[in-house]
């Protein structure tokens, strides 16, 4: 068998050379793998790239600031220790570590021109995004049961929603997500590539993948399958009876200020759910045609890059008992500032008395 290495180029503002390998089998004829792929990303906008490393830089940064904050203001203001909050840290925590998995390679990708990834940094990116995903499906789920108790049970809520139990609800999450996608990932990273190594998107995902796949793709389309039904189906309908049943509760408040009050305690959360779900559903349900490609990776972006932002947002913009703790985090740095500096003005004036 004969290795022949081969240079290719991809056009764009700086072309980048990639190593692919052509093999004489005589067998199978000459086949040429991959070793590497390269992201198209959004290529055929050349002139909008410093726009747009600009454009995901700030989401990034407000990304991180905005769920560190809320780890922080959790962790630190004790009307925050609720199971509420509790699982909303955590949520935070997944929403770092989700868009540390993509944003950081294209910022750099978009800076210095590099669009190649091997094919292990791209396994583990696919392995890591998915099994975050799936992790953050069964946390919404988990947190719509939380909602559903407190509504439907609140004299006794305290007792069944205690901390055992929130770590341990918690706990599945974090596992039954990395477990779950740890075969499917196994699958894609025995596949063979051969051929093109342009991945039409901006991060290694699923159907990218098996489109450049030159192996039989059966039973990883099968294991995925599986895999999407356990990670996003069935957690979506424990997350949709759950919010029927808190609707049938609400509905049957007597009072009109009592039923604000219970929709208030769910709300922020329901639109979470409304917005990852749906963008979700859009990039994995529409049809993967040349006329929807572009499409496809729009709602990819909202839904793997802009849902992380707005997490922050919407919990602290709609929910009152947040944005007091925050308000009082605020409140206590600036008069720390303002001492500081009478203590220094003080100091000061004494030293020139002393003069």
């Amino acid at each position: 068998m004969l290795h022949e290495e081969v240079t290719s180029w991809i056009p764009g503002p700086k072309r980048l050379p990639f190593a692919i390998k052509t093999m004489a089998d005589p067998e199978q004829g000459n086949q040429t793998f991959v070793t590497e792929f390269i992201f198209l990303g959004f290529g055929d906008l050349h002139d909008l790239q410093s726009l747009f490393f600009l454009l995901f830089l700030m989401i990034y940064v407000l990304t991180m600031v905005g769920n560190i904050v809320i780890i922080a203001l959790i962790v630190t203001e004790h009307r925050l220790h609720t199971p509420m909050y509790f699982f909303l840290g955590n949520l935070s925590c997944l929403e770092i570590c989700s868009t540390s998995t993509i944003l950081p390679r294209m910022l750099s990708s978009l800076l210095n021109k590099q669009y190649g990834i091997s094919l292990s940094g791209c396994f583990f990116q696919f392995y890591a995004f998915g099994s975050l995903a799936c992790s953050e499906c069964y946390l919404l789920s988990a947190m719509s049961y939380d909602r559903f108790l407190a509504i439907y049970k609140p004299l006794h809520y305290a007792s069944l929603m205690n901390s055992k139990v929130c770590i341990q609800l918690a706990a599945w999450a974090w596992i039954s997500g990395f477990v779950s996608n740890t075969f499917t990932s196994f699958l894609v990273s025995q596949l063979t590539f051969c051929g093109s190594n342009h991945i039409d998107h901006f991060f290694c995902d699923y159907t990218p993948l098996l489109v450049l796949s030159c192996s039989d793709t059966h039973a990883t389309e099968i294991a995925m399958s599986v895999e999407g039904t356990m990670c996003t189906v069935l957690p979506f309908v424990l997350t949709l009876m759950s919010y029927i049943c808190i609707i049938a509760t609400i509905l049957r408040i007597p009072s009109t200020t009592g039923r604000k009050k219970a929709f208030s305690t769910c709300s922020s959360h329901l639109v979470v759910v409304t917005i990852f779900y749906g963008s979700l559903i859009i990039v994995y349900t529409l049809p993967k045609s040349d006329v929807l490609r572009d499409q496809n990776k729009v709602f990819s972006v909202f839904y793997a890059i802009l849902t992380p932002l707005l997490n922050p947002l919407i919990y602290s913009l709609r929910n009152k008992e947040f944005r007091e703790a925050l308000r009082k985090a605020m409140g206590n740095c600036v008069p720390s500032k303002r001492i500081r500096r009478v203590q220094t003005l003080d100091l000061n004036l004494k030293h020139t008395r002393d003069m």
